[in-house]
């Protein structure tokens, strides 16, 4: 079977003829990984510019049964890690010689329907970013040899692997901060309230809170969506007992907060609100901002991530893994400074009041 055509009457035979080796010299020479010498691999690489000749990675898979494609699945593009995440992706994944395919899913909700469409591809492996299949279609690929890692989500199901950041000790480190910054009362603006991150992060909060000795948290819901963020803070911002701290579920959803407080509102920040959020995306760091955030480790997630997929795909057995990482809480100047317990780590604050 002919492995590659770049235009009508050139196939991999007639490349071999012109370099002077085997079909199947031509066939290692474009596949990954494959043991070819250096010197026919260049031979047969000159005749292939020569004559126009590109591999089908199609009609490749049809023999090795790989696709050498990883489907990724994202639901929440206009927040700016998940387009951060999604560089260091293909980045990682060429590395390792595979493709990246996107597809858009549902952040509220399984990405089922989108699961024909993925599975047409043949794809080799299936990253979820802010959305999940159900536990039938998870088993569906557990069964059919396709590994599936979530990535910034987790899950009790033992057919799928997951990649997160300790989100419940990033709550609880919010909270300690505001504490030790004097606050007395407080705020949170989640995210999708089914979504494990919020949930964990929120968790995290508020018994941290309340294990400093504050039990009352004023709670609002953006649903990681800037009009839903907006108006959630609009609410909060017209209580009576508007809180002095307010911890927000991620930085997309912190902006509007932000932008809310000064310009609907006549908010200063820091010095009438304290505001923290999560993620520490792009916008934490522009100085119009200045977000004090909590910090998920994209290139350490996306390699993790990348690890799991690798050895599953080429050991054939799925066994669910979840990796959790640590992250940061990186200080700027969106919250009010505790006097103590901020380190400086390569030019950049951190709170930090163990190492403190």
């Amino acid at each position: 079977m002919d492995i590659g055509v770049k235009k009508p009457g050139v196939t991999s035979s007639q490349v071999a003829e012109h370099a002077g080796v085997s079909q199947s010299a031509v066939s290692r020479t474009f596949t990954p990984g494959a043991s070819i010498s250096s010197k026919t691999r260049t031979k047969v690489l000159a005749s292939a510019k020569q004559l126009g000749y590109r591999p089908n990675a199609i009609a490749r898979s049809l023999i090795t049964n790989r696709s050498r494609i990883i489907a990724v699945v994202m639901a929440y593009l206009e927040n700016l890690f998940y387009p951060d995440v999604l560089e260091e992706l293909g980045r990682a994944l060429a590395a390792e010689n595979y493709h990246l395919l996107l597809f858009t899913g549902f952040m509220d909700r399984d990405s089922d329907p989108v699961f024909d469409q993925l599975m047409q591809y043949r794809v080799d492996g299936i990253i979820l970013a802010s959305t999940s299949l159900s536990s039938e279609l998870s088993e569906e690929c557990a069964t059919a040899g396709i590994p599936v890692v979530l990535f910034n989500r987790t899950t009790e199901r033992d057919a799928v692997s997951s990649v997160t950041t300790r989100n419940k000790e990033g709550g609880r480190r919010i909270a300690d901060f505001f504490v030790a910054g004097g606050h007395k009362t407080f705020g949170y603006i989640a995210g999708l309230e089914n979504s494990s991150t919020n949930r964990d992060r929120q968790q995290g909060y508020v018994e941290g809170l309340a294990a400093l000795g504050f039990d009352t948290v004023v709670i609002e819901t953006g649903n990681y969506s800037r009009p839903d963020a907006e108006a959630a803070a609009r609410k909060m911002f017209s209580r009576a007992d508007r809180p002095e701290a307010l911890f927000v579920a991620n930085d997309h959803m912190a902006v509007a907060v932000m932008d809310v407080a000064r310009h609907e509102f006549g908010i200063r920040i820091p010095e009438d609100l304290s505001i923290v959020g999560y993620d520490d995306v792009g916008p934490a760091k522009w100085t119009s901002y200045g977000i004090t955030s909590m910090s998920q480790p994209v290139k350490r997630m996306v390699e993790a991530t990348v690890e799991i997929l690798m050895d599953q795909i080429a050991s054939g057995e799925i066994e669910a893994e979840h990796r959790i990482l640590n992250g940061d809480l990186f200080v700027r100047t969106s919250a009010r400074l505790p006097a103590a317990g901020i380190v400086m780590r390569d030019g950049q604050q951190i709170y930090r009041p163990k190492e403190a």
